[in-house]
């Protein structure tokens, strides 16, 4: 039988605003001293919650992990595009906003839900040839992307204050939420983009079972290892 550690496991981490999910990892990894640290889904830096991190052994367990659905919450602005489709990309349009409802929000968001196509933005980690889409929009490329298929469980919106629209969004893992808030704008012929965005549950976790950065920072091997969530009880169903 394998021998496990008690750093052989997965820790839950409620990202902080501004920092990259490697950012975290490597803090982590240099605080603590623990040689093999990953992490199970990309979160961008202007994003918060939920971000697992995997120690040791169940860094194999990684993809499995990564594999769950997700639930987001966020805020996106109307009437202003960005190249990155989020806040910290540059403005690319701005329009007037029409006068909308909540009900109205709803009714477009729900013709999202099911099965359907999303081109990844050109600022995003995809690779083509290798080289991170980012990093091509930096030098002023763009490329063709393949469409990804994903799949909506529930997008709704719970409350508007223009041009701030409010909402939550069940889905498969690699939906790209700020792509959501972008095609919506289009829909409503104004424009749009993610100004907030957070993870609230990936799979069977929930980010009100995470610590903060802050406080993990703070904690000592011993606090540390009664976190970390065994690698026997990861590979159990959920």
């Amino acid at each position: 039988m394998r021998e496990f550690t008690p750093l052989d496991g997965a820790l839950l981490v409620d990202k902080p605003e501004g920092w990259t999910s490697h950012d975290v990892v490597a803090k982590v990894r240099n605080h603590f001293r623990i040689p093999k640290v990953g992490h199970c889904g990309t979160l961008d830096p202007m994003a918060t919650g939920l971000l697992i991190l995997v120690f040791g052994q169940a860094t194999r367990l990684s993809e499995s992990l990564m594999a769950t659905d997700k639930v987001y919450e966020g805020v996106m602005r109307l009437g202003e595009s960005t190249d990155s489709h989020d806040a910290d990309g540059e403005l690319t349009g701005s329009m007037l906003v029409p006068p909308l409802t909540l009900e109205e929000l709803n009714t477009t968001a729900k013709g999202f839900e099911g099965d359907q196509h999303q081109v990844p933005p050109m600022v995003s980690a995809v690779k083509i040839g290798g080289v991170p889409l980012h990093k091509l929009a930096r030098k002023g490329q763009e490329v063709e992307r393949q469409p990804r298929l994903v799949h909506i469980y529930s997008y709704k919106f719970h409350d508007y204050e223009e041009p701030f629209a409010y909402f939550e969004v069940a889905c498969t893992k690699g939906t790209y939420i700020r792509v959501l808030a972008h095609d919506l704008g289009n829909l409503l012929g104004c424009g749009a983009h993610l100004t907030r965005l957070r993870r609230l549950s990936s799979g069977r976790f929930d980010v009100e079972e995470a610590s903060t950065l802050e406080t993990i920072l703070k904690w000592n091997q011993a606090e540390l290892e009664k976190h970390v969530i065994p690698y026997l009880k990861l590979k159990q169903p959920g």
